[in-house]
């Protein structure tokens, strides 16, 4: 809202919010043709280490409940540096996987939009959590409740994603 220098705010137009000590959930998740894979909450800094440990886990069980295998996809994942170090290429090489090649701008990707499609989710509650665990339990419902049709929309705008960079010459899209 706009107001004035000296203005008080409007008790109709403040909201007030319930304070749980503050915190976050980080997370780790992956989706494909089929939905949405696994999501795990990451307690602390992740690392190269804690990555590789996520792969082994998290995408594993995500390739085989969606009945396929590291030579069946193509892995995506951006440049971050844990995902670029030594360790996680070389997990990856040795598990079969072929990984996109990725470029800096972050309108390619697209489980960004997921993450802001999670978190408008979250969004529609009425009350906040009471703490970080009753948000992670939101975090999980609302990320299995995520539908086949969402993912799919992600991955068929890749091609308009990638004319949209070019065409802005690597700059800003609406992406």
């Amino acid at each position: 809202m706009w107001k004035k220098k000296g203005e008080g705010l409007s008790d109709r137009l403040v909201q007030g919010t319930l304070k749980y000590g503050g915190g976050h959930v980080m997370l780790w998740g992956c989706f494909g043709w089929d939905g949405v894979g696994y999501v795990c909450k990451i307690d602390g800094n992740m690392d190269a280490d804690l990555y590789v440990s996520i792969l082994e886990d998290e995408l594993q069980e995500s390739l085989n409940y969606w009945g396929k295998n590291p030579q069946g996809v193509v892995f995506q994942q951006d440049n971050d540096p844990k995902h670029t170090s030594k360790k996680a290429k070389a997990w990856l090489k040795d598990h079969g996987f072929e990984v996109m090649v990725w470029p800096q701008s972050p309108d390619l990707n697209p489980i960004e939009h997921l993450w802001n499609h999670l978190k408008r989710k979250l969004g529609e509650y009425e009350e906040p959590p009471r703490g970080i665990q009753e948000l992670w339990e939101r975090v999980q419902k609302e990320w299995d409740n995520i539908g086949v049709e969402e993912c799919r929309k992600l991955i068929e705008s890749m091609p308009r994603r990638v004319e949209a960079v070019v065409k802005a010459k690597g700059g800003h899209t609406k992406y």
